[in-house]
């Protein structure tokens, strides 16, 4: 088994071990220890240094990712490709820093309420996200170099932990809570000081610069790539970080708290569509390369039939079990039930119709998925300017829905229009229904004197009416198919 399936195999696992550990920790843990408003705190932070951090990389981390292979020479150092790729960045940070700092008066404006709570820690947020932009260049180095079993374990598995621990220690008293913002800003350098090691370690850590860098691609190319990766990554981020910021200015950070908990409660429903776009992703550009649009358009459908139904009985999981979910936190954070509702249909429209972003991505028209993803921060934040003030945290999740499906609908007329593949089929509405059948026999069964034997009973009956009314009626033939063969077995 050669490196590329082994680190593979570890990411995988890695990864939903991660996933776990994660959904646990943002949602069950913090908010037992922490009010909505420290919460807010942490969380604008980690979105600013991000979003600090991403304008600063200039897209260098997919650059490394794409070129790397043609500076390769371990002997030679990689032609001094190491100190480039984090040269480059690292002048456009101070160049950023320095914006971000001179700006503090117009950025703190934007939370005039909240500037007791933000502003001891404005300083911190640069170095927050120095060490986030050193560990995407790192992370992307060893990506390069198909080492990335240790860098996906720090990410997802000891950084949680120790997140998590730094929450016990405040918990028990032994952190105030600057101490603990201090100490969520700290694991993250500490991350960095240990890939830094891994690079010595395996004999990597290459930081002799040479001119010789500058001569084995044209830099025009490097820095056009890096333009165009910057507005699509930058373009992500803001879809994914926008939320929160808008509604930690315009609302509160205790809104801001509320809201990104509830945030993470939906993210549950995006695991599957992740995971199935991880598979579906080297198959689309398969299939590009053999001109099987036939097969592209019957995978299509096939996998939106998978989503729906998965997505569906997970959507209704969450949302019938709500009340026990937020019973496991401080009170507060109940505000956000509707929010969670909204998100959740937002996640389960983006999962149904996801497959068109990953097969406009992998076609020769892959441009246009750049203009999709600036239009929808675009719509996004336009949104959000318009409802927050009106509907507070409410009026973000709104925004979001409403964002999300216009997109998805442009998207999938765009990939109907160019290449005429559509991804539905008649079970999709027969899954809706049979969706809404099971969802209200779980909702009518009744609350019994425990938060959680009420789950159990509503999780039990619906998934029993969801399963039966699906096998039943054909809604899910790969289902059926599956079942057949463990009854031959």
């Amino acid at each position: 088994m050669g490196i590329v399936q082994r680190q593979g195999l570890r990411n995988t696992v890695i990864s939903y071990l991660g996933l776990a550990l994660g959904f646990v920790s943002t949602t069950l843990v913090l908010p037992r220890f922490f009010e909505p408003g420290q919460l807010g705190v942490t969380t604008t932070l980690a979105s600013v240094a991000t979003l600090l951090a991403q304008v600063a990389a200039f897209g260098f981390a997919s650059v490394g990712i794409r070129f790397f292979p043609y500076f390769r020479n371990r002997e030679n150092g990689h032609y001094g490709f190491l100190p480039f790729l984090l040269g480059v960045p690292l002048l456009s940070f101070v160049v950023m820093a320095a914006l971000f700092w001179l700006g503090k008066p117009v950025l703190l404006g934007f939370y005039e309420t909240e500037v007791a709570a933000l502003g001891p820690y404005y300083a911190w947020g640069i170095v927050f996200a120095l060490f986030t932009l050193l560990y995407s260049l790192l992370d992307a180095y060893l990506k390069a170099l198909y080492h990335t079993a240790f860098s996906s374990f720090l990410q997802d598995i000891l950084l949680r932990l120790l997140i998590l621990g730094g929450a016990l220690l405040f918990a028990q008293g032994l952190l105030s809570f600057h101490g603990y913002v201090l100490w969520f800003i700290g694991v993250n350098g500490l991350l960095v000081l240990l890939l830094t090691g891994y690079l010595l370690r395996i004999g990597e850590l290459h930081w002799r610069p040479r001119r010789a860098v500058l001569a084995v691609r044209p830099v025009r190319e490097l820095f056009s790539m890096g333009a165009f990766t910057l507005l699509s990554s930058l373009s992500g981020s803001i879809i994914m970080y926008i939320d929160t910021l808008m509604v930690g200015s315009q609302v509160s950070l205790a809104a801001a708290g509320i809201y990104a908990i509830a945030f993470n409660i939906s993210t549950a429903l995006a695991i599957p569509a992740r995971s199935l776009n991880k598979i579906a992703f080297p198959l689309l550009a398969n299939y590009w390369k053999e001109q099987n649009l036939v097969g592209m358009a019957d995978f299509y459908r096939r996998t939106t039939r998978l989503n729906a139904l998965i997505g569906c009985l997970l959507a209704l999981g969450i949302g019938l079990n709500l009340p026990f979910i937020y019973s496991l936190m401080r009170a507060e954070y109940a505000q956000g039930t509707l929010v969670v509702l909204l998100l959740l249909g937002s996640r389960l429209f983006d999962g149904i119709t996801g497959l068109n972003g990953l097969i406009l991505v992998t076609s020769p028209r892959y441009r246009f998925d750049l203009v999709f993803n600036v239009s929808l921060s675009v719509l996004i934040v336009g949104l959000n300017l318009l409802l927050i003030p009106r509907l507070g945290m409410v009026g973000a999740a709104v925004a979001a829905v409403a964002a999300q499906v216009s997109i998805n609908l442009a998207r999938t007329w765009f990939v109907w229009r160019s290449f005429r593949m559509q991804p539905f089929t008649w079970q999709i509405p027969l899954i809706l229904l049979i969706t809404a059948a099971a969802g209200m026999a779980g909702w009518l069964m009744p609350t019994l004197a425990s938060p959680l034997l009420t789950m159990l009973l509503r999780s039990t009956v619906t998934t029993a009416v969801y399963g039966g009314l699906a096998l039943a009626t054909g809604a899910a033939p790969e289902a059926v198919a599956l079942l057949q063969k463990l009854r031959r077995r």
